[in-house]
């Protein structure tokens, strides 16, 4: 019998180098955009905690034609038995799935694509104890988050559809997986249906960039920029990992979509 693992343990990520034209990468408010170098150090440094959290990291070149194609997470869902390519809810990261579509069917005996119409992103897809969450957003429309239901059930897994607060990204911007029983999330989610039974982290008002963390294996990676929630999930004894964030969120990115992440058998 194989032995059974937790959805945050994992040992084998994908992650895409930033291309120089992430400068123009998609955001919901005329601000100024990140600066190449701001987002390849900051990049680095996620890489650099991924290999010392105990992960193989496999490192995809730039793609200079797809601003936001470093945010990986959002083509394609992978996890140990197999991985989805999806199509995501916005025109200029389309025919990003292509381009990473052979990495994952060398990588995956298993793998699906999404059946049209529908559009989904994996920055609304949250892999918890219980299932996966789907989020209804701006990007994840409901006869895509139907077609991905259908695929996980494929995969021998279980979803349930939720809402994304109205002026939010995806769903994962505004909520997190800390641990098996318990989620972090915005103030807009407190007590949210899906979020029945697990416990509940709120981030203090004026810090909700800070609910999308990220744990992988025994460590949590929570952005460096806000102090407030750190203390928080401090003295809740998670081991953390700070990290900057500033140029990522520039283009309204967090720490989950720089990575496709699971636990995968090493020969």
């Amino acid at each position: 019998m194989s032995q059974i693992r937790s959805v945050y343990e994992f040992n084998s990520a994908i992650v895409r180098q930033p291309s120089t034209s992430v400068v123009h990468g998609l955001r919901a408010h005329n601000r100024s955009g990140p600066t190449y170098e701001g987002v390849k150090d900051e990049h680095d440094a996620y890489i650099a905690a991924m290999r010392k959290a105990g992960v193989e990291v496999t490192i995809l070149p730039s793609l200079e034609s797809f601003p936001d194609s470093m945010f990986v997470e959002d083509p394609a869902l992978v996890f140990t038995g197999g991985a989805i390519l999806l199509r995501p809810g916005t025109p200029s990261r389309v025919d990003e799935t292509s381009k990473i579509a052979p990495t994952l069917r060398q990588m995956f005996d298993t793998v699906l694509e999404l059946p049209p119409p529908g559009q989904a992103d994996g920055g609304d897809v949250m892999y918890t104890p219980r299932g996966f969450l789907i989020g209804l957003s701006g990007r994840t429309d409901k006869a895509g988050a139907e077609a991905l239901f259908s695929c996980i059930e494929q995969l021998g897994g279980k979803a349930q559809i939720a809402e994304t607060p109205k002026g939010v990204l995806h769903f994962k911007t505004a909520s997190s997986l800390l641990d098996d029983e318990t989620v972090i999330s915005t103030a807009a989610l407190e007590n949210a249906a899906v979020f029945k039974g697990f416990r509940q982290i709120i981030v203090p008002e004026g810090e909700e960039p800070a609910a999308n963390v990220l744990r992988v294996n025994d460590i949590v990676m929570v952005s460096a920029d806000y102090p407030r929630t750190i203390e928080m999930l401090e003295k809740a004894s998670y081991k953390l990992v700070p990290l900057k964030t500033a140029e990522i969120e520039k283009i309204d990115a967090g720490l989950s979509c720089m990575s496709l992440r699971w636990y995968g058998d090493r020969k």
